[in-house]
């Protein structure tokens, strides 16, 4: 049977549980920098710093001094795909040379490969067409897709035995509830940003057709929803004395989320500074993230290997969970 490079290591190697583990955090982290790094893109206006894809310019793969800082800002988000790669690679491999293999590892690994490939190919036509602002805001999106990845991969490798501890309903359908309303507060983000002055080129790029005051409006109202369903959420498991990490993986939502309406707030008031913005697209990310953990974290079933579940109800202690075993 005709083996794979990966497969034949495989039979020759094994990778502790705590490299991958180490693999997952840092391919979970440069995929919430990226966010950042394609944030100050935008707000530098250096989207067509490197005016051609996939070289920087025509006859050149990286930047030149003739493109000046717009050039290197521009090349060196594309760089940072370099080691996004890498810490995903790092995954890969990590996730394939466990003993036992857990397929669904292996596969979610590939998943951030192919994402980033996906993503990679998105910006470049977002180069090609001029920055069309719906083709920017569909980058974004590719990112936010890659960053849910890396984080169900990353409780994947921390988190992977199931919990007896059983919640209630309503905080189950609650969570769910958390994570469906901030996809939609990050998709209306995304024609916030598009309508908005931060274009991330020239004045000339054209923006989306809505009207911007009101479009912010409905994100503040959307932005508040989440901050009540996390509260609400809060509230409700209070009530179950062993939903300690459910509570603080909650509670540190909220504190996110009032973080992240706190600086939309100030920037929408202080005429969109370029700093604020960035941070603020740094924000969205780790309110994405941060709305999935409390998923998981509330349905700790929902996302474990051993589908195996004890009948008594015991405290959930992800601590003390070992290597995930399938």
């Amino acid at each position: 049977m005709h083996k794979t490079p990966l497969s034949w290591a495989a039979d020759r190697w094994t990778i502790s549980p705590r490299a991958l583990r180490w693999a997952t955090t840092a391919a979970l982290v440069v995929s919430i920098f990226i966010v950042l790094s394609g944030g100050i893109v935008r707000v530098t206006g250096s989207g067509l710093g490197c005016p051609t894809w996939p070289a920087c310019e025509t006859g050149s793969l990286t930047t030149t001094p003739a493109l000046g800082i717009h050039g290197l800002i521009e090349f060196t988000n594309r760089a940072l795909t370099s080691v996004l790669i890498a810490a995903v690679a790092w995954v890969i491999i990590a996730a394939r040379l466990q003993k036992p293999r857990v397929r669904a590892m292996t596969r979610l690994a590939w998943s951030q490969f192919w994402l980033v490939i996906g993503n990679a190919i998105a910006g470049g036509i977002t180069v090609l067409v001029a920055l069309n602002p719906y083709m920017v805001a569909f980058h974004f999106i590719m990112a936010i897709a890659l960053l849910t990845t890396t984080t169900l991969t990353w409780h994947r490798a921390h988190r992977g035995q199931s919990a007896a501890v059983q919640l209630p309903s309503a905080a189950r359908v609650l969570s769910v509830a958390v994570v469906a309303v901030t996809i939609v507060l990050i998709l209306v983000g995304t024609l916030v940003s598009g309508t908005g002055p931060h274009s991330g080129d020239s004045a000339d790029v054209p923006r989306m057709q809505f009207n911007w005051g009101d479009i912010t409006i409905l994100h503040g109202i959307l932005g508040s929803l989440t901050l009540v369903l996390g509260i609400v959420l809060y509230a409700v498991l209070l009530r179950v004395p062993d939903a300690r990490l459910a509570r603080r993986r909650t509670l540190t939502f909220i504190v996110v989320v009032i973080a992240q309406a706190s600086l939309g707030l100030v920037q929408s008031l202080t005429g969109l500074p370029e700093a604020l913005v960035a941070l603020h697209l740094l924000g969205a990310a780790l309110v994405w993230v941060g709305a999935l953990r409390v998923l998981l974290d509330v349905n700790p079933r929902l996302f474990a290997v051993d589908q195996t579940v004890t009948s008594e109800v015991t405290e959930y202690r992800p601590e003390t969970i070992s290597a995930p075993v399938e």
